[in-house]
């Protein structure tokens, strides 16, 4: 069942993730969001879905703030092939995630602390991703 946090703070998200997402198709938004595409587990149609910017190298880190029970956590349960847009610039990688991880301690060590504190805000659940990214050509 899912909390009443939950289901509060995912109806806030759904209308700023709208603009956030147009936003970072094109190029317009700031360098503090990403774009996450993974493939959908039902559809496998590509899904787009803006993170905060947590690049570090080959190493996309994110904090899923409500765990598994974001549909892009299951559908990159479901397919860990992913693709990252951060910094203006597509790239492939594999996610996995990390349930053993200290999640809030995680997000305190991300590039912009400002998005990071409001995903500690608003988790219900959360989990840490590491998106293992290849070798750019």
């Amino acid at each position: 069942m899912r909390s009443r946090k939950y289901r509060v703070m995912t109806t806030l998200e759904r209308g700023s993730n709208r603009l956030i997402r147009l936003a970072l198709r094109a190029g317009v938004a700031p360098r503090a969001f990403a774009l996450l595409e993974t493939t959908g587990r039902c559809t496998g149609l590509a899904r787009h879905t803006p993170a905060g910017n947590g690049l570090d190298g080959d190493t996309f880190w994110l904090v899923a703030a409500h765990g598994t029970q974001a549909d892009y956590v299951r559908n990159l349960q479901a397919n860990p092939r992913v693709r990252v847009k951060a910094d203006g610039a597509w790239r492939a990688g594999t996610a996995i995630a990390l349930p053993g991880d200290d999640a809030l301690a995680r997000s305190r060590t991300l590039p912009y602390q400002w998005d990071a504190a409001i995903g500690r805000m608003m988790a219900s659940a959360p989990l840490t991703i590491r998106i293992d990214l290849d070798s750019e050509p």
